[in-house]
């Protein structure tokens, strides 16, 4: 069965709008990140490229669509990227831990990302969330949250912005 794992608008610079794109997240993390988790990684974006960037990281991206998660297993394989898992499952299903950087690219909104994703979260917890055009607005209207989110200008498109930060949890918890 055909899949489509990236839109055929994308193809004539995916170099630019898939892997640079992604891999412009490592900007803003620590360098000695050593786990990273990305939500709905869909082809793999931004996590199997930064797996490729950085094999000294244990990188874990989950996606809940079974073809794409077959695909995903096959490029780890062919890749012989031994520090990659993939979890075919939902979020609400995916079992609770802590990492050092959180992404999502297209995944929900921010408020609906955050309710779903903080229990991976520390305070040294770092998210990068590549959020196109409505960055800022998305952050402008993000309530009931206490955080240090800002947002980047993206290199790959002037227009688009990655919220980047910490959260620290629910306001008055």
């Amino acid at each position: 069965m055909a899949q489509n794992l990236v839109s055929a608008a994308s193809l004539e610079a995916v170099w630019q709008r898939h892997f640079i794109d992604s891999t412009q997240l490592l900007d803003h993390v620590p360098r000695e990140t050593r786990t990273w988790l990305d939500l709905g990684t869909g082809a793999g974006f931004p996590g199997l490229a930064v797996a490729i960037v950085r094999p000294e990281m244990d990188v874990h991206l989950v996606e809940s669509r079974p073809l794409r998660s077959r695909w995903l297993n096959e490029a780890v394989k062919a890749l012989e990227l031994r520090h990659v898992s993939i979890a075919p499952t939902t979020l609400e299903k995916f079992p609770t831990a802590e990492y050092s950087v959180i992404s999502a690219r297209a995944f929900a909104p921010l408020p609906r990302l955050l309710r779903l994703a903080a229990r991976f979260s520390t305070s040294d917890t770092t998210w990068v969330l590549p959020k196109g055009r409505s960055a800022a607005q998305e952050l402008e209207s993000l309530s009931g949250w206490d955080h240090t989110f800002h947002v980047e200008q993206s290199r790959t498109d002037p227009q688009s912005g990655i919220i980047v930060g910490r959260l620290s949890g629910k306001k008055g918890r």
